[in-house]
């Protein structure tokens, strides 16, 4: 079996690739290795993976072959480049594809929407042509909480409202999750949209909250805290989301049972954490008080994200096993040793 993830030095895809490989999945693994944050993050996951990060660095568009998962492979490519991806589908075949490349964060889309189109809109559009002109058995790809916005339906249920959303990034995830349904119901292409719930845990994104939340902690610089820190936030450990992933992406959605073959799942832990409480078990775990400025709210912010998982659950039979104390303990564990690549 073969399969397709974009983004695979990212966050997610960078777990994801490491499951697929060790599970005997013979994976290629994309990504542009954008700026948003440190690409030297980026680069020490693929290093990490059994890549030579300096040929990745000096040579784009060259397939890599992975010294630690002899059926791993990575190209450096943009999902925004259409031809490209169609060139890549059609010489690889792909089974299966784990679409996650995307520009992330929610408050930088208000300083740089054009990133938001060209990789959330124009990369996602040019996947599915290419999965419309060379089929596949399933795509399975990222969406977000944040499409619930303000949603006052606690917990946020797929079945749910979603045109309300608070921020443009979440606007381009919905957009998402429409032009999905669109190809599957025109092309009977097999596709499921997860709706992430702020994942966190080891070789983690800098710009979450958990992240930068630990670097000020260490360094004794100043956090942020929005709204007198009363939000809510469902953290979702990274293993715990790969295991859904990975059992999702063996039961795609029959085209028999369901007029459409397409279906939109919440992949939470349904557990909301107070932000308060957030950072008094991070001050704990580091053994340090956290210096705090109290901001007003956001307009790109949600004051609470809360997934009912139980769709998932009934489809995958697993649920979410780590609470936020371990996981954070894990994390915090991964970052004392490379806070070196972490920055």
């Amino acid at each position: 079996m073969k399969i397709l993830i974009t983004g695979s030095a990212g966050f997610i895809g960078f777990h994801a690739a490491e499951r697929f490989a060790n599970e005997g999945y013979e994976v290629v693994g994309i990504d542009n290795l954008n700026d948003y944050y440190d690409p030297t993050l980026k680069l020490a996951r693929l290093e990490e993976s059994g890549f030579n990060k300096k040929q990745i660095e000096e040579r784009k568009s060259v397939l890599y072959q992975s010294l630690k998962y002899p059926k791993y492979y990575f190209r450096r490519m943009d999902i925004a480049d259409k031809l490209d991806i169609l060139e890549l589908f059609e010489k690889e075949k792909f089974d299966y594809v784990l679409h996650l490349a995307a520009q992330a964060g929610v408050r930088y889309s208000l300083i740089n929407p054009d990133a938001y189109i060209q990789s959330n809109m124009i990369g996602f559009y040019n996947v599915l042509e290419a999965c419309k002109n060379i089929p596949v058995k399933h795509l399975v790809y990222a969406s977000s909480s944040s499409v619930y916005g303000n949603s006052t339906s606690i917990p946020f249920k797929e079945k749910d409202m979603t045109d309300e959303t608070v921020s443009l990034y979440a606007a381009t995830k919905k957009s998402n999750e429409l032009f999905a349904y669109n190809y599957s119901y025109l092309f009977s292409i097999p596709t499921t949209g997860l709706r992430f719930f702020t994942v966190y845990g080891p070789w983690g994104r800098p710009d979450m909250a958990y992240f930068s939340f630990a670097n000020k902690i260490v360094q004794g610089t100043e956090i942020e805290l929005f709204n007198g820190g009363d939000m809510y936030r469902d953290f979702t450990y990274i293993d715990d989301i790969i295991e859904s992933l990975f059992r999702i992406m063996n039961l795609p959605p029959n085209g028999e049972k369901l007029k459409v073959p397409q279906r939109i799942l919440n992949i939470g832990n349904a557990r909301p954490v107070n932000m308060k409480e957030f950072i008094k078990i991070l001050e704990m775990k580091i053994g340090k008080r956290a210096k705090i400025i109290e901001k007003p709210m956001q307009e790109t912010d949600m004051l609470k994200t809360y997934a009912d998982i139980s769709v998932l659950e009934n489809l995958s039979g697993y649920r979410p096993r780590v609470q936020i104390e371990e996981g954070l303990s894990i994390f915090m564990e991964w970052f004392k040793n490379h806070s070196n690549s972490s920055h």
